[in-house]
């Protein structure tokens, strides 16, 4: 009888017992005075840790999918940026980003720099929840800084030079991303005091990317052979595309289910409608490419499960179960069609970019408008909104407008005036000469492969160049001197020819797109 009433007593304590922030320190306290974990439950520390690891694990997730879209010669210079993209960022975050960003005393369009260099970032409760240290917040959003530049700058493909993409990072970051993570998520932002809905950056991370890729292809211009059989060509490494999928897929449980900053019940509601969406939007997109071509295509189905990600990130904190069925269906049909803008406005976009996650993050927004709700948003215990229009919050539609307007156009002129500059300055041309784009930029930039066969061909161009082949004729084959894909090599060739020889030249398949686009 006394066992039962001694575990009945220790079964109404708290399993931690937490203290209430009581410091007046900007940095939260002295760790040398007084014990700064009293305020933070452990599980959400741990929980916050893990999801700032899945977030990271999406950006070779990113580097993969587009690697995998690419041509063999360039296939390198894509991943590399993306993890560049990591170190660019984290760098940039910690040097004035994060003050930009999420300082306590930031105004309604930016930050300020009282938090530069992480000054005073340690144990204050953070700016965007109580329930987490500035610090772990910070390292947190920064990994959605960086997979933010990370899916922008896959707009160079093929034709760009990487120092100017590495210095257009830095800069893109501070200009654009801060400002627009700023007004939506910041409690100080316009936007968010306007009243806009926005769980894990249907704005600043998918709009904003999305239209800088836009721009960055306009001003790049075209790849070399645009609209001509040379760049009909399909996805050089499916597999890659698969494992990249895989890896964002995996990380966006911490993407959308970190963002509620607590272990709580409404994050396990951002992880269900995560997984959901991902499902119906990879079967959606594949549907309508089968519709087409009578394939059910392997890229498809992995473009519409990036596609249905995109769509249910703004609501994912906000919208039931049911909600990401239309979500996931809305986001991979409006993303698949809006392959297609890219012919009408005659900008060679060729990782559709714009149409996966700016036409998706638009679709994600306008879904969150008519499916948020209040009852959702209170599953965390301290969170409250007017809902959308299953809430009968009918003004919540052209908030959600003007937010997503403001920041695909704010992203879209600021990157086209960072890019014209960068342009201006000696050594800093955006493209890459027509030569390095005929060798590809893995070769021209880095020197280095993402496979040995580029080794074979060099080895081979060697070779023929040395001997004394002239006694063959250009049609006549040649054992020694013979392509990658069986095409006969004579060293009166021109090196730009051997080089294409060395390319497979078949249909071309970018995110998935129909046989509509092969006729493009």
């Amino acid at each position: 009888m006394a066992a039962n009433t001694n575990n009945q007593e220790l079964s109404n304590l708290p399993y931690i017992p937490l203290e209430p922030f009581t410091g007046t320190d900007p940095a939260g306290g002295d760790a040398l005075v007084e014990d700064l974990n009293v305020w933070y439950q452990a599980g959400d520390i741990s929980f916050m840790i893990m999801s700032t690891a899945f977030v990271l694990l999406m950006i070779p997730g990113v580097g993969f999918f587009y690697s995998g879209l690419a041509r063999r010669k360039s296939a390198l210079s894509l991943i590399w940026l993306s993890v560049m993209a990591a170190a660019v960022s984290t760098f940039q975050w910690f040097f004035w980003g994060y003050s930009l960003t999420f300082s306590h005393s930031a105004g309604p369009f930016i930050g300020d720099l009282s938090n530069f260099g992480f000054r005073n970032v340690l144990a204050h409760p953070s700016v965007a929840s109580s329930r987490i240290p500035d610090l772990l917040f910070a390292v947190y959003q920064g990994m959605f800084s960086a997979i933010t530049i990370a899916l922008a700058t896959g707009a160079v493909a093929e034709r760009g030079r990487m120092l100017p993409c590495v210095i257009f990072m830095f800069l893109w970051l501070t200009v654009v991303y801060d400002a627009v993570a700023c007004w939506t998520w910041n409690p100080s932002g316009w936007s968010n005091k306007m009243g806009g809905l926005d769980f894990a950056g249907g704005t600043p991370v998918h709009i904003a990317s999305g239209a800088a890729a836009l721009a960055y292809s306009m001003m790049l211009g075209k790849r070399r052979g645009h609209g001509t059989h040379e760049l009909n060509y399909r996805p050089h490494n499916v597999t890659h595309i698969v494992i990249g999928t895989v890896f964002l897929w995996v990380g966006w449980f911490g993407f959308n289910a970190g963002s509620a900053l607590a272990a709580n019940m409404r994050a396990i509601m951002a992880a269900v409608v995560t997984n959901l969406s991902a499902c119906v939007g990879g079967i959606t997109w594949c549907v309508l490419d089968y519709r087409l071509e009578r394939k059910w295509s392997t890229v498809g189905f992995c473009s519409g499960v990036v596609a249905g990600l995109v769509a249910i990130t703004p609501g994912s904190g906000y919208v039931p179960v049911w909600a990401a069925v239309p979500c996931g269906i809305m986001g991979a049909s409006f993303a698949n069609y809006a392959t297609k803008l890219k012919f009408l406005l005659r900008i060679d976009d060729a990782l559709d970019i714009f149409a996966v996650h700016g036409i998706g993050g638009l679709v994600g927004n306008i879904c969150t408008a008519f499916f948020a709700t209040n009852t959702i948003t209170r599953l965390d215990g301290v969170s409250s909104i007017k809902g959308g229009w299953l809430d009968h919050n009918w003004i919540q539609l052209p908030i959600q407008l003007a937010d997503s307007f403001a920041g695909g156009a704010y992203s879209f002129v600021l990157t086209c005036a960072i890019l014209f500059i960068l342009n201006l300055i000696p050594g800093l041309h955006l493209r890459a000469s027509e030569e390095s784009e005929i060798l590809g930029i893995d070769d021209a930039e880095i020197g280095e492969f993402a496979y040995d066969y580029v080794e074979l061909t060099r080895e081979v161009l060697n070779d023929v160049e040395g001997d004394n082949m002239s006694s063959y004729s250009a049609e006549q084959p040649i054992h020694q001197g013979q392509g990658r894909y069986g095409v006969a090599i004579s060293s009166g060739m021109p090196r730009e020819k051997i080089v294409n020889m060395s390319m497979p030249l078949t249909n071309h398949r970018m995110y998935g797109q129909g046989s509509a686009d092969h006729a493009q």
